[in-house]
């Protein structure tokens, strides 16, 4: 099974894209954030035409948004929770059926968290870390198995996931409170699965700023987006790759996708 995952900062804008990448890839499941449409805009038949008749997505106008698009069935996963009771279409869930039993997909889009790295004078900032703690707790309260979580989650936890460890310690996505929990949440049943097949000291990064005129000479990269898998499915991992290429391609997010092969039996 081929999945991907890609914060592809706007859907609609960047549907060219996609097409390449899914006829490049023939993906099983792609997982898409910050698609920034609202729903009854959601070009539901362009994706089908690409061979992903089923569809689950959450979105509002300008911001957010997250979807899952697959070629196998899917079932939406109900009474996720209203993450810090926003209504800001940061998740989605789908349950998948596999010859192994199904298999439990989450697609997050954490809170960027603003500038300023901390929570009393930023309140984006505080919005990030309540998002990563509600999900700690929610996922040791209902244990995972048989569960992938994919997405941008908005933080880089390694020292060598970010191009200056000792520079980004005071950034937001690199600081020791958002590390701290994101490796918490982490921690409440699954593995980090990108790791696994590149591990440290492997420098590891899926986005580029749009400040770095020339991104691959500079090579200030962050490991934003992450697939943690549960131990269960694990044994089946077989490659993720990174598609830097696709940060050149023509008016590109400045997220690249990251591509699963797993076997979920």
């Amino acid at each position: 099974m081929r999945l991907i995952t890609w914060n592809i900062n706007s859907l609609r804008l960047r549907l060219p894209l996609l097409q390449k990448l899914v006829e490049e890839e023939n993906p099983d499941i792609v997982c898409l954030q910050e698609t920034k449409v609202p729903d009854p805009l959601f070009p539901a038949e362009a994706l089908t035409a690409l061979g992903l008749p089923h569809q689950l997505y959450r979105g509002m106008k300008g911001y957010n948004g997250v979807a899952i698009l697959s070629r196998l069935p899917l079932t939406s996963v109900a009474n996720t929770p209203n993450w810090c009771s926003r209504e800001d279409c940061r998740h989605i869930a789908a349950s998948i059926e596999t010859p192994g039993g199904p298999v439990l997909l989450h697609d997050f889009y954490v809170p960027a968290g603003g500038d300023i790295p901390d929570p009393e004078e930023n309140e984006k900032f505080a919005h990030k870390l309540a998002f990563v703690e509600e999900a700690s707790a929610w996922f040791s309260e209902t244990p995972p198995a048989r569960s992938i979580v994919v997405g941008d989650l908005n933080i880089a936890p390694l020292e060598h996931d970010v191009w200056s460890h000792r520079q980004l310690l005071k950034i937001v996505s690199h600081t020791p409170p958002e590390t701290e929990r994101l490796n918490a949440w982490m921690a409440t049943g699954f593995q980090d699965a990108m790791r696994r097949i590149t591990p440290e000291p492997s420098k590891l990064y899926t986005w580029w700023s749009y400040r770095n005129k020339d991104w691959k000479k500079s090579d200030r990269g962050r490991r934003l987006d992450h697939v943690w898998m549960t131990p269960d499915l694990m044994p089946g991992l077989r490659d993720i790759r990174i598609r830097r290429d696709v940060r050149d391609w023509e008016s590109p997010s400045d997220h690249v996708p990251v591509v699963l092969d797993f076997d979920p039996a």
